[in-house]
């Protein structure tokens, strides 16, 4: 195989009681990157499309991550990257993440498959450092693994697999603002409450049991943020009101995807999901705010390959 094509996809991270640990992928969003074998060795990013994103390796999270991994496994040959940007950067459904992510799986792929997906969570990871200030997995690992994903440990590396109940669905407002992850990390509080701590791990212990379960009643009463959605939802317009339209519209649970300005529902059903979506379409139209909304299924699969030769 000399050359891939693959769907790199957006994901949803942190998941309200979950934060920096949780995340699942989505379906409909995502990027296509062509990655090719070059003569000379090295790395070579040369065309991006759809946004405007340097070049250079080492200030495009593509490029570090690819780097990292021929840094594990060097290769007596380069390597080309295109990329189609169809996921906005700074939307908070994982624009960073599917670049870092489809640069390793592709070149992993083009190596003849030496690394696990799991292996690969590490060297995308490398990438996600550069867009938001620091390395984290939540976004990475459910776009190489597919499905929900739980960070149990970074150091080491331990990442966990969960099921999904096939009825779950995702529905996706994205407000056409950019919020960076490195300045919405900026206003956290670096400590927390005992008591925030104990009902944000109870929250997303049970989030998990509802997981394998299938206990959707369960699932909503444990869709709760103590810690983030507090101060990070300040940054989101009309989010309390969108959050209130998505509930009353028979959502499961809403929040922050990632580190904003998307926010997310989930529903039990696609027909519950359209009638969350027509919700908050209704909101966020009152206030003239430009914007998109998507409704998917969890992606179990992951990163797809769309053709090789």
């Amino acid at each position: 195989m000399d050359e891939i094509k693959i769907f790199a996809p957006a994901s949803v991270a942190n998941v309200s009681c979950g934060f920096d640990v949780l995340g699942f992928c989505l379906e409909p969003v995502g990027d296509e990157m062509i990655i090719r074998k070059i003569n000379k060795p090295g790395l070579k990013i040369s065309k991006i499309v759809g946004q405007k994103l340097p070049l250079e390796i080492k200030k495009n999270v593509a490029g570090v991550a690819a780097k990292a991994i021929l840094a594990a496994y060097p290769s007596e040959f380069g390597f080309d990257i295109e990329i189609r940007k169809c996921i906005k950067a700074g939307s908070g459904i994982g624009s960073s993440a599917a670049s870092a992510a489809g640069a390793v799986f592709g070149i992993n792929q083009l190596l003849g498959n030496p690394f696990s997906p799991r292996d690969l969570i590490q060297f995308a990871m490398e990438g996600e450092g550069l867009a938001s200030g620091s390395p984290h997995a939540d976004n990475v690992a459910p776009v190489l693994l597919g499905g929900f994903t739980l960070v149990r440990s970074m150091n080491p590396l331990d990442v966990i697999k969960l099921p999904c109940p096939i009825e779950l669905k995702a529905i996706i407002l994205h407000p056409k603002i950019e919020l960076k992850t490195m300045h919405a990390r900026e206003i956290l509080k670096k400590n927390v409450s005992l008591k925030k701590a104990v009902t944000q791990w109870g929250n997303l212990a049970a989030f998990i049991s509802a997981l394998y379960t299938k206990d959707f009643d369960l699932m909503s009463r444990s869709l709760v943020d103590e810690i983030v959605e507090p101060m990070r939802s300040l940054l989101i317009p009309e989010f309390e009101k969108l959050k209130k339209s998505a509930m009353e519209a028979g959502a499961l649970g809403f929040g922050i995807s990632g580190s904003g300005p998307s926010v997310y529902a989930l529903a039990n059903g696609i027909q519950d999901a359209n009638a969350i979506a027509d919700a908050m379409r209704r909101n966020i139209n009152q206030v003239g705010i430009d914007f998109e909304i998507h409704i998917s299924a969890i992606n179990n699969q992951g990163i797809k390959i769309i053709s090789s030769k």
